[in-house]
């Protein structure tokens, strides 16, 4: 097909800061998982698809498929309940592929590549 262009799992993005490969970042309204170390101002990879662990708050309990909160200034998700700060993000980007309670530092979550609702 010749107006086919790539399968859109992953998205280019230039680092405002430096990334590490694994680290989630926000392109617009999406979240995605860096693909690589990419430092300030380069382009890099992030793949916006799939289930990949990344880090959590601690203390938040979190159920299996629930929709989850980018808490962007702890670099970690948080339960959908939690209230929002600038930058956060909310609603369909990211899913809880597992259960995971308090003291849980990490947990497995599903990208969707659906836009969220960044918080002004």
């Amino acid at each position: 097909m010749k107006t086919f262009i790539q399968p859109g799992k992953v998205i280019d993005f230039v680092a405002a800061a430096a990334v590490v490969s694994g680290q989630v970042v926000r392109i617009g309204q999406i979240l995605g998982v860096s693909a690589s170390d990419v430092a300030i101002g380069d382009t890099g990879q992030a793949h916006i698809e799939g289930v990949f662990l990344v880090p959590k708050i601690p203390t938040a309990v979190i159920a299996r498929g629930e929709s989850l909160t980018w808490d962007a200034s702890a670099g970690a998700f948080d339960d959908a309940t939690t209230a929002t700060a600038v930058g956060d993000v909310q609603g369909a980007p990211a899913v809880a592929f597992e259960p995971a309670g308090n003291g849980v530092a990490t947990i497995a979550v599903r990208f969707t590549g659906v836009p969220g609702i960044v918080a002004a």
